[in-house]
């Protein structure tokens, strides 16, 4: 079912000749509520367990494949002039997804999900991408200032140091591999990369947000 309807969004987002929007709204206003749901209790779930040790369990696949809808959930919110709230909730309770990335869950699906993240900081929408602002749209302002301040809270303690940055060995802002690993090349440079991107462009919009000169120190 999951992907299914990943499959219905991308391929109504390639088609030039429909009336995307219609499709989309007609596809997704229904599943809202459920979606949202789905959110809450897949992501809101004790990932430490045995069933997502293996990259090949059918538990990690559903996660991929849930991963594959919020990405073209992502891609689809540019068609609808008022987004939906399963299209808003990557933003908004992204602390589900900050928290998963500290779990036991293979290295494979926490790099989906710091990729999603980084398409999240860069996301513009239709009319700012054609214009080349910054984040005009009121909304969209809202769901990318409410992630920043939640990115901002888990990196000012000690999140960062909990994210892998290789299947095997290395850790952010360490060389030294945990006890038992075996070193096998040096730091994933595309996780490395997207991270501190997702980091600096939650501390850019949240100094472009403040108001008190206190808070933006």
């Amino acid at each position: 079912c999951l992907w299914t309807l990943s499959a219905i969004v991308r391929d109504t987002l390639k088609d030039e000749a429909s009336p995307r929007a219609g499709v989309l709204k007609e596809v997704l206003a229904p599943l809202d509520a459920v979606l949202e749901g789905f959110y809450n209790a897949i992501l809101g779930h004790h990932f430490d367990s045995h069933h997502y040790t293996s990259p090949y369990s059918e538990a990690t696949d559903n996660l991929i494949s849930f991963t594959d809808v919020l990405e073209a959930l992502l891609a689809s919110r540019t068609e609808l002039e008022l987004p939906l709230r399963c299209q808003r909730m990557l933003f908004l309770k992204v602390s589900y997804i900050l928290d998963l990335l500290r779990s036991s869950i293979p290295y494979v699906i926490k790099k989906k999900f710091i990729l999603l993240l980084k398409k999240c900081v860069l996301y513009k929408s239709r009319e700012d991408a054609k214009s080349g602002s910054l984040l005009q749209t009121p909304l969209l302002c809202e769901d990318v200032l409410a992630l920043s301040e939640t990115v901002l809270q888990v990196v000012d303690l000690t999140w960062l140091s909990q994210i892998p940055l290789h299947e095997k060995c290395s850790y952010f802002g360490s060389s030294e591999p945990a006890p038992g690993d075996d070193i096998q090349g040096g730091s994933d440079q595309t996780v490395l990369r997207a991270l501190s991107l997702v980091v600096l462009k939650a501390l850019e919009f949240k100094i472009h947000n403040s108001v008190a000169q206190a808070e933006i120190k």
